[in-house]
Order: structure tokens, then C-alpha cells, then sequence
């Protein structure tokens, strides 16, 4: 038995971003001594970027290729993905691929893990949903005055698992009404945000990215200059608006979810194969 990780995240080309990925690493080698951990990046986008830049990354299905022809037998993969959407269900069927005797990309039948499991995304389960509440409501910023607004954005998604989205957003809404979750794309966005401001009389709102890490999302499309910029769009309706550049993956809070999906993962594969996630 030859075990190791392979840590699946969406991927990040900014000196934060990768600093941010690299503590998380840290956590998971502390966490699992021993253990060889290996990194893919979901996005296309974001690999071809790092390649243009001379920085090799793997996608998730050659980074299980590579692990399988050096004889790892047993393999957890952790999603860093905020949902299970459109990216997590590719990384559900990469592992598929290369699980038992007869896996091949090509189904050449050239062999695959004796075991791989696959741990859950941020917002996967009810329980997540909760703690992940909890932890989005820690770590506002503590310089908020009373009166100010909170508004997150997410990336957004029309998968079904938009849905974890809006099931935070209630959540963290029943607790406190100035706190907003929105997305790019999907069913709350900032057209949909903004009207919520302005009926409850917000002067000044926070800004801060619902992303794993500080990429061009957070950095252009939330809190840059351009018109339809969220912070802009937020000034243009006559708010002040406070841009906060940290990403989920900055707050221990957030990492300990998806930490503790690793743990779950890695142990099943100690289990039964019928226990394996899928």
C-alpha cells in the first residue's frame, strides 16, 4: 500500500492566491506526516495562464496519471471548490477513471488505483452549511460599524449546487439581515443585491470575495475599477463601499471544513470499497 493526497483547487496565478494555497498545504502536511501531497488545477483558464508564465501545473486527470505510474495504491483527493458544481462533478468522474484494475483514460485497461476517494467541497452538506455560517459570521470585519452592510460574492454557477449558495445566504441572513451572499452567475447576483441595500437604508458596505482564494475575481470583476465592478456598481448606487482581499481559504474557520472532509476522505481508504465516496 502506497498512499498519498492530491489537493484539486480551481487554481490561482497571484502572488496571494498561491501564498494562500501554500499554508494550506502546510495544514495538510502537518495534519498527515508522511503523506506525499500532490496539487491539480481545475480550470483550464488558469493553467493555460501559468503555462504562458513558464509555471507547470497538472489538471486533475494527469495529476492522478502521474501518481498512478509512480505506484501510489491508495489516493484521497480534496476538492477546494466552494460547491459541488459543474468543476467538482469533472473531478468526481477524473477519480472515477482511474479507479480499479481495468481504469484507463483511453480504456486502454492499463491499470488505476486499488482505492481513491474524493473529499467534499465547502458547501457540501447541511453540517457544512452551518459551520460555514458560523465561520462567514467570525471573521466580518471587525472595524464594521453598526448599520454597515456585509455583501459576498461567489462565483456562481447555473449547476444544481448554486443551490448550497443560497441555503448559506439564508442561514447567515436569520442571523444577521445586512449580511448578503451573491453571485457572478446565477440566481442572486448584484442587480439582485443592491435594491436589498438601498431599502434598508445602507451608507456604507463591505466587500468581500465567497472564493477560496484572491484571484482576478476578487481583483477585477469585485473590487476593481471598471464600471461593472461590484464595488462600482455599490459607489454608483450612492454607498461607500470597502473592498476586503482575503479569501476563504485565508480563515481557519473555512479550512477546517475542508480539512476535516480530507480526514474523511483519507480514512475511507482504510474502508470497505463500498464506502468509497462517489
Amino acid at each position: 500500500m502506497k498512499k498519498g493526497i492530491l489537493l484539486a483547487a480551481f487554481g490561482s496565478g497571484t502572488p496571494q492566491g498561491q501564498s494562500t494555497l501554500r499554508l494550506f498545504d502546510e495544514r495538510v502536511r502537518a495534519l498527515f506526516p508522511g503523506v506525499p501531497v500532490r496539487w491539480a488545477f481545475t480550470s483550464v483558464v488558469m493553467r493555460h495562464r501559468l503555462a504562458v508564465a513558464r509555471k507547470k501545473t497538472d489538471s486533475v486527470q494527469k495529476a492522478l496519471r502521474k501518481m498512478w505510474f509512480e505506484k501510489y495504491t491508495h489516493v484521497a483527493v480534496q476538492s477546494l471548490h466552494s460547491i459541488p458544481g459543474a468543476e467538482y462533478a469533472d473531478l468526481l468522474a477524473d477519480v472515477e477513471a482511474m479507479r480499479g484494475p481495468c481504469a484507463g483514460e483511453d480504456g486502454s485497461g492499463q491499470g488505476g488505483f486499488e482505492r481513491a476517494t474524493v473529499g467534499a467541497p465547502l458547501l457540501d452538506s447541511d453540517e457544512d452549511i452551518r459551520r460555514a455560517s458560523a465561520a462567514l459570521l467570525a471573521h466580518l470585519p471587525p472595524e464594521r460599524a453598526p448599520g454597515d452592510a456585509c455583501v459576498f460574492m461567489g462565483h456562481g454557477t447555473w449547476h444544481e449546487g448554486e443551490s448550497r449558495y443560497e441555503a448559506l445566504s439564508a442561514q447567515v441572513r436569520e442571523r444577521d439581515p445586512l449580511v448578503h451572499i451573491g453571485t457572478m452567475d446565477g440566481a442572486c447576483t448584484i442587480d439582485d443585491i443592491l435594491p436589498r441595500l438601498e431599502a434598508a437604508g445602507v451608507r456604507r458596505a463591505w466587500l468581500l470575495p465567497l472564493l477560496s482564494v484572491v484571484g482576478r475575481h476578487a481583483v477585477r470583476d469585485m473590487a476593481g475599477d471598471e464600471p461593472d465592478s461590484w464595488r462600482s456598481r455599490i459607489v454608483a448606487a450612492g454607498m461607500e463601499c470597502l473592498p476586503v482581499l482575503r479569501g476563504t481559504a485565508e480563515y481557519g474557520g473555512f479550512v477546517d471544513i475542508w480539512l476535516d472532509h480530507l480526514g474523511v476522505a483519507f480514512r475511507a481508504l482504510d474502508a470497505d470499497a463500498g464506502q468509497d465516496r462517489d
